[in-house]
């Protein structure tokens, strides 16, 4: 049982990554999670591959097709492999009326989640309770503050 509400959370946190993704102007560090999570949850037996859809909208105006994977109540869509196209069946458009569930998730929560689930073999480091980075995000830079402590003199102003 705590296996599938950990599951639940982590396909909460896709679903939430997912749907800012789409609307993000740099959505290639939240497609890649995404994607490094759904590859994980298959591999480990936790979401099934369902069949293709067609693309809506394909670049170039190529038909193409997605692949649709299943994860507890939610549906995704992923880039098909090449095996795909031989061993899964070709369900046509999308269906229109599926929804997945309505969940809401702070977008920080649902990257520490999907971050944590991938890279479980490099755990984040802990003091007491206190969480202070992961191995594998480098912190954050400080810009130096840029002051001015000379006055500025203007002959124009002075008159001069």
């Amino acid at each position: 049982m705590e296996t599938e509400s950990n599951i639940r959370q982590i396909a909460i946190a896709i679903y939430t990554v997912n749907r800012h993704a789409k609307t993000a102007p740099n959505n290639r560090v939240l497609y890649e999670l995404k994607n490094s999570s759904i590859r994980k949850l298959l591999r480990l037996g936790y979401a099934q591959k369902i069949g293709l859809h067609f693309i809506e909208n394909p670049q170039l105006s190529k038909q193409s097709s997605t692949v649709l994977v299943k994860c507890g109540d939610f549906l995704f869509h992923t880039l098909p492999e090449k095996e795909d196209f031989k061993s899964l069946p070709h369900l046509g458009n999308q269906d229109e009326t599926f929804r997945n569930p309505q969940e809401r998730m702070n977008l920080k929560t649902a990257k520490e989640i999907l971050s944590d689930f991938i890279d479980e073999q490099n755990p984040p480091i802990t003091v007491g309770k206190k969480r202070l980075v992961s191995p594998k995000r480098p912190a954050k830079r400080l810009k130096p503050r840029v002051s001015n402590t000379q006055s500025f003199r203007s002959s124009y102003l002075d008159g001069k």
